[in-house]
């Protein structure tokens, strides 16, 4: 559905790339996953793509056909969560949603049902100078659902928020992906990429050095162990075997074999910790 070829952007207008020859493609329905540090370069290829910055080298296209930005047809597809709030103070969450919702050519969704959704709706008629920094970032995000998109851009959308609520916004993103849309998250948080994502990226200085999906990265860069509890002599040991290493897993099968075993867990690598492999750099 997405294919990006060849993105660069410089801010300064040089050599010195914020986004640097990036290319990928998106399954419509698909979970994208654009996952880096801060300063990699994240934020900007979103920015890009949905027209807020100047597309300077490269082309986007959308089933086949180039986008432009001047039309109002690609902003009627398109829904943005900014990780950094962007809301009228003066208004209330409900009319900052209904002013939005004025600026569309579609069908747009009720307000209030989509306040309901992120658990705003005793705070309808609240001025938004009077939410906490939690409920900015569930206006926002309520906010870009209000054109039904087909093509969701979301900036760290659970930065900031607590659990219970993290949990809400994410079931909504699997709900979204369901029916149908395509989304474009950004993100450095890996847990919440290794969650919802379909296909990630890891971009690192504006670069992209991997794609694929979360599963192959774990098969390709993990370690294949095995943490196992066992009795021995009347007390618990707790030990990790390797099960590519022929004298590790042969001790693993004499435990097995014995039958004293109390737990046993199969572990596998995190993206974060592919991440730093693949990239040399951690995620703060």
């Amino acid at each position: 559905m997405i294919k990006v070829n060849g993105l660069y952007h410089s801010y300064s207008n040089d050599d010195n790339y914020a986004v640097k020859n990036a290319s990928f493609q998106i399954e419509k329905g698909e979970i994208f996953g654009f996952l880096g540090p801060s300063g990699a370069g994240k934020s900007t290829a979103q920015k890009i793509l949905t027209g807020l910055l100047i597309m300077q080298q490269g082309d986007y296209t959308i089933d086949g056909k180039f986008v432009d930005f001047k039309k109002r047809d690609y902003f009627n597809k398109i829904g943005v969560s900014f990780e950094h709030p962007n809301v009228y103070k003066k208004l209330t969450g409900l009319e900052n949603l209904e002013f939005h919702s004025g600026m569309y050519d579609v069908k747009t969704e009720d307000p209030m049902n989509l306040l309901r959704m992120v658990g705003l709706e005793e705070a309808a008629g609240k001025k938004a100078s009077d939410y906490s920094k939690g409920m900015l970032q569930r206006l926002v995000f309520a906010r870009a659902m209000i054109n039904n998109p087909e093509i969701w851009f979301l900036d760290e959308p659970t930065s900031g928020l607590d659990p219970t609520t993290a949990s809400r916004i994410k079931d909504i993103i699997k709900r979204k992906k369901e029916d149908g849309t395509t989304v474009f998250l950004t993100t450095h948080n890996m847990y919440i990429a290794d969650e919802l994502c379909d296909k990630v990226a890891f971009i690192n200085e504006g670069e992209i050095n991997i794609i694929d999906t979360p599963k192959n990265l774990k098969l390709k860069y993990g370690k294949k162990l095995v943490t196992v509890e066992y009795y021995d002599n009347d007390r618990i040991v707790n030990n990790t075997f390797s099960i590519v290493d022929e004298a590790e897993r042969t001790k693993l099968n004499e435990i097995i074999n014995k039958g004293n075993i109390a737990t046993m867990h199969s572990q596998e690598a995190t993206l974060e910790q592919i991440f730093i492999k693949v990239t040399g750099r951690g995620l703060e």
